[in-house]
């Protein structure tokens, strides 16, 4: 139960679930913790504090170290092009996400257990690292052979699924359409925000 409460600290201070999750306590509690929490006034954060909310923001929504989104941003960072764009793309494509948001996974913790514990495949071959960069056209797939218990716990988780992925629950299978636009990605971040933050 603590380490449930920890992961939601960032939420209760927010007063919003990062990631959209009916039990989470800033549910029932939308206000930081402590005894002031309900009654004491909103800071007003400084530029530097909006910059550091924002990545802290994407860290906890993505279950991202510290170095993970550093050398991240500094492999969009080369690319052309927009850099908060690039940035939440490849955050976006990773294959832990991609399990995640693509809805076979209740939350980003499962689904890096799922990929880490090889209940997953990528184009029929078992990828075990939650940080595979995914391209368009490629195909997720769930073993349904190998753990009907884990099929059937994906079959059943309910989220709605970007357009960018198109998914087919019966056979627990996950086609990367297209790269995601930013605005379609659904987590309240401010990537830009986070670049800066970088870039300073």
């Amino acid at each position: 139960m603590k380490q449930a409460q920890a992961k939601h600290k960032l939420c209760r201070r927010l007063g919003y679930c990062i990631w959209n999750m009916p039990k989470c306590p800033s549910v029932k509690r939308p206000y930081p913790a402590g005894l002031q929490g309900k009654n004491g006034k909103k800071k007003k954060l400084s530029t530097y504090g909006e910059m550091l909310q924002e990545k802290q923001k994407i860290k906890a929504h993505y279950a991202l170290t510290e170095r993970q989104l550093r050398n991240i941003f500094l492999a969009a960072k080369r690319i052309e092009g927009r850099t908060d764009e690039i940035l939440m793309r490849k955050i976006e494509l990773r294959l832990q996400s991609a399990v995640y948001h693509g809805g076979f996974a209740p939350t980003i913790f499962a689904a890096k257990q799922l990929v880490v514990h090889r209940h997953v495949k990528v184009d029929g071959k078992i990828v075990d690292r939650a940080s595979y960069l995914l391209k368009p056209g490629q195909v997720i797939t769930i073993d349904a052979e190998k753990s009907p218990a884990i099929a059937e716990a994906a079959r059943n988780v309910n989220s709605t699924v970007p357009a960018y992925f198109e998914s087919n629950k019966e056979q627990l299978k996950l086609t990367v359409t297209r790269e995601p636009m930013i605005e379609e990605i659904p987590v309240q971040v401010e990537a830009l925000r986070v670049v800066e933050y970088y870039a300073r």
